[in-house]
């Protein structure tokens, strides 16, 4: 699929090569810190009073702490711990915290973020994202993500970003299910809990959006998706296939003459 960011350059003025000019683009506002209402899950700003225990409660099943593994922050020893954690995190204006709220009990049971926000190149990034093990693998996880997906979309934004320690196969894996493209890896990005990490970058464009990837999560997420005993008759990742870049190396064609 040809995507309109990597369509052949034009020729200016003086012959160089640019970027197809943005003739209608505005800056989209900040994101409200506001909550998304889905049929599975309900993204709310992270509270402490609400959220922390809740959570808390949820990611203590995971009693080895592994699902923490390529985090920032956690595991943590204590609820005291997790509290502090949650009340700096509630107060951050980027990143921008939800607690992920299941609509079947009405308890929080994970968390995500929207970071690096920068609205005057309409690009945005979701991550610090924890499902705890009763949020994994199900519908009202991928419908999370698919509510922040949306809502930056909605906005205005151009890009909606999705990184992650390249050693970390299953967030790897979930990008391209959740249909993010592969745009490469940075080396020795950045240093977390005193070990190296490269860090493999993905992206979904504002239009893969439009050509039919929100239409995708929707056929998804409709319940007539899943038989009584809660089965997917498509997976997600077929579903969201035709707007995955296979050859994200493939380059520019070569500039001819006049083609501007």
């Amino acid at each position: 699929m040809k995507e309109e960011s990597r369509t052949s350059p034009i020729l200016n003025q003086f012959g160089q090569p640019v970027g197809r000019e943005l003739v209608d683009w505005r800056a989209p506002p900040f994101p409200p810190h506001q909550p998304i209402e889905g049929r599975y899950c309900r993204l709310e700003p992270l509270n402490v009073a609400r959220h922390a225990r809740e959570i808390f409660d949820a990611q203590a099943v995971d009693t080895t702490g592994q699902r923490w593994t390529y985090h920032f922050s956690g595991p943590f020893a204590d609820f005291a711990a997790y509290e502090t954690w949650c009340a700096a995190s509630a107060v951050s204006r980027d990143p921008q915290f939800y607690a992920i709220v299941d609509v079947a009990d009405g308890r929080a049971c994970g968390s995500c973020a929207y970071m690096r926000i920068e609205p005057k190149h309409g690009v945005i990034e979701v991550g610090n994202i924890y499902f705890a093990p009763r949020l994994a693998h199900t519908r009202a996880a991928t419908e999370a993500m698919f509510l922040m997906m949306r809502n930056v979309f909605a906005l205005g934004y151009r890009r909606y970003e999705w990184k992650c320690d390249s050693c970390n196969l299953p967030s790897r894996a979930a990008a391209t299910r959740f249909g993010f493209t592969y745009e490469g890896m940075f080396r020795q990005a950045i240093v977390n809990k005193s070990r190296n990490r490269d860090t493999t970058w993905f992206a979904i464009i504002d239009g893969d959006w439009r050509r039919g990837l929100e239409q995708a999560y929707l056929r998804w997420l409709d319940p007539a998706n899943f038989s009584a005993d809660g089965r997917q008759r498509l997976r997600l990742s077929e579903l969201t296939a035709p707007f995955v870049e296979r050859d994200s190396a493939d380059a520019w064609p070569p500039l001819r003459p006049g083609s501007r």
